[in-house]
């Protein structure tokens, strides 16, 4: 569960159903995972403005482990 505060607002993403949702491979997952905790902020953004789809077809590997 991701949790952002304001002083007049808090918002819940429920980051599971996002993964089962959007992580139809091993590497999506993975980059879901490393955007939630490297970048929360733009994790939310893109989950509320619908561009999380687009965003794991641009093929990205930040979740990619390293050798």
């Amino acid at each position: 569960m991701l949790r952002l505060r304001t002083s007049c607002t808090t918002l819940a993403i429920d980051c599971i159903a996002v993964e089962d949702e959007y992580g139809n491979t091993p590497a999506q997952r993975a980059e879901l995972d490393w955007l939630l905790y490297n970048k929360p902020l733009e994790y939310a953004q893109l989950v509320l403005g619908g561009g999380i789809e687009f965003y794991l077809s641009l093929g990205c590997d930040h979740g990619r482990l390293e050798d």
